[in-house]
């Protein structure tokens, strides 16, 4: 009765630990994201720290503002900003590193080989000043429409032939993005644009997936956010959900946006107020959108006609602000990011460790779910490693992985831990390595109070589709649901997405054909069978790495021992059983 389907479970492991939520200043202490503005007429205002949790220089880390003078560098202005993140646990960005409009005038007039040079040297310098810089806006205005570009490339200048020219797609923003991943490896690169909200919004979206298509190391796409006074939320929103769906990463998946440079200039306080109300919800609560930067905030003293974008005019709350207070009071928790991008760095090489830990076995081809590898949550692929970023509620109950998993709610019941609240485009994943290819029976054990449903799928390939019907009142009452299920040998990924909300699930389990799944396993009856017990797998390090079922602590060894796949040498099993108490090495 015992099947061979699964040998292993490969855990990849979090190193450097789970990022929460952004501590630190502002009105959004504690969110999914940040919440960030600018300086003030070149300066950090006393009161930044009150409002906001990032900072970006409005003109102090521009090319022109540093390097006036040709090697020449002033860095007071940029480091005020640095500076203040550091000391006050807020994030810093780097504006801009290219642009069209406001390099140094020396740059007019010279070679293509001497503005290749200056380039060159300008990025080594910014590097060497601020090597741990976390997000650089590469690009800034790039896109080229009627003949021309959004700024003033190639006006008097060589930036365009000194990065490679532009021959249909942008190959100077590519060797741009290109230069700045071999300075800055672990850092966020940003391509950034005017209001394309509004304005190009195709155009926008073509450049960015053409660098894509050409290897740029595009991490994310920056969404100025000027000129939005008059759109409502109807028309606000349905640019923002084009573009979400359009632009994609080198994986064909979403790619992370940040809202920057958002304000609403107007004397008029109602609209002001009305279309932050209408616009700040959008952007917070979209799980696409990885942090919001507003750009200005006291009146008078902002871009727009008379400063009028600002929050706060001779000393007072405009209404704007006032609603935009309240709303973090009452919705910090409601802003979702699922991007990853400020997930803690992992270097390739400790990556590649960390998934070399796997424990191998045979039996009884049962996958707990709560021993998953990686979740909904990471999504980043930097430097050939995963990062992880986990949102930050856990319902959960068990001391189970909460070091590192704090999305995913586990809850101790039925066999040992179950993942529950599972909401509607969760999803799980788990490296299975199967024995032999052919049809299997996959009985999982669900809790519902209600309906739910999931797919599994391997290697992006849908297996099979399971209905979660109502399982009684309680939520303690588990059920099998099966589906026979058609699968390949070998080691692959195996997938579970949520499809409809809410249920419990404790495990799946495999079984070769139309075997029913062992006794030692069914969640109704398994108390009635003292003599089966559940033993955890460890390494030398004591980080447990998976689970068993054996009729003894002899038959657990022995499984292993006999199991020709396993690479592991020092491994402890232990049994938690209240009626086991013992431990063995392998």
């Amino acid at each position: 009765m015992k099947s061979n389907f699964i040998k292993g479970i490969l855990y990849a492991a979090l190193m450097g630990g789970a990022v929460n939520s952004f501590a630190g200043p502002g009105m959004a202490d504690g969110g999914a994201k940040f919440l960030g503005n600018i300086t003030t007429r070149g300066q950090v205002q006393s009161d930044f720290g009150t409002y906001w949790n990032q900072i970006t220089a409005e003109n102090e880390c521009k090319w022109a503002s540093i390097e006036g003078t040709r090697g020449r560098y002033n860095w007071s202005g940029c480091d005020a900003c640095y500076n203040w993140a550091k000391k006050n646990g807020g994030k810093f960005k780097f504006h801009a590193l290219v642009w069209g409009s406001q390099y140094p005038n020396w740059l007019n007039g010279l070679s293509t080989d001497e503005t290749k040079k200056a380039i060159t040297a300008w990025f080594d310098a910014v590097a060497a000043h601020y090597p741990d810089s976390e997000s650089n806006d590469v690009v800034n205005e790039a896109i080229k429409s009627g003949g021309s570009y959004h700024s003033g490339y190639g006006r008097n200048n060589n930036i365009i032939p000194a990065l490679g020219g532009d021959n249909g797609n942008y190959e100077f923003v590519a060797t741009a993005f290109k230069m700045a991943r071999e300075r800055w490896p672990k850092a966020i690169l940003i391509y950034n644009d005017y209001n394309t909200f509004r304005w190009q919004i195709n155009e926008g979206i073509d450049l960015v997936n053409k660098l894509v298509k050409q290897g740029a190391p595009v991490d994310a796409y920056g969404q100025q956010a000027h000129d939005l006074t008059d759109m409502n939320a109807t028309i606000s929103r349905a640019p923002l959900n084009k573009i979400q769906n359009s632009v994609k990463n080198a994986k064909g998946e979403p790619m992370p946006l940040f809202i920057t440079e958002y304000d609403i200039g107007t004397d008029n306080d109602n609209q002001q107020k009305q279309r932050y109300s209408e616009q700040i919800p959008a952007f917070w609560e979209s799980p696409q959108v990885a942090g919001h930067y507003l750009w200005g905030y006291i009146y008078g003293a902002t871009w727009t006609t008379n400063g009028n974008s600002g929050l706060i005019k001779n000393g007072s709350d405009r209404p704007a602000m006032t609603w935009l207070k309240q709303y973090f009071k009452e919705h910090l928790k409601d802003g979702k990011d699922n991007t990853g991008l400020f997930a803690p760095y992992v270097p390739p090489e400790r990556c590649r460790a960390s998934r070399s830990r796997a424990l191998l076995w045979q039996s009884p081809g049962k996958i707990e779910v709560e021993d998953f590898d990686i979740t909904a949550s990471v999504k980043r692929m930097a430097s050939q490693c995963v990062l992880q970023r986990w949102r930050p509620e856990n319902h959960g109950d068990s001391d189970y992985r909460k070091s590192d998993a704090s999305d995913v709610d586990i809850y101790k019941k039925a066999t040992g831990n179950i993942v529950g609240y599972n909401t509607t485009g969760d999803w799980l994943e788990y490296s299975v390595d199967i024995a032999e290819a052919g049809d299997y029976t996959a009985t999982a054990s669900v809790a519902a109070d209600g309906s739910g449903s999931f797919k599994l799928s391997i290697d992006g390939k849908s297996v099979g589709e399971f209905d979660v019907t109502w399982t009684g009142s309680s939520w303690d009452n588990f059920i099998d649901v099966k589906k026979k299920v058609t699968l390949p040998a070998g080691k692959h990924t195996l997938r579970m997405d949520v499809t409809a909300q809410y249920f419990d699930i404790d495990y799946i389990n495999f079984t070769k054909g139309d075997e029913e799944p062992p006794i030692s396993i069914q969640t109704q009856v398994r108390y009635e069978y003292p003599e089966v017990s559940d033993y955890y797998v460890f390494d030398v390090n004591g980080v447990r790495i998976g689970r068993m079922s054996a009729y003894t602590m002899d038959e657990a060894v022995a499984t292993l021992k006999n199991t020709s796949a396993i690479k592991v040498q020092g491994l402890y099993i232990s049994a938690p059983s209240k009626r086991v108490k013992s431990s063995r090495s392998v």
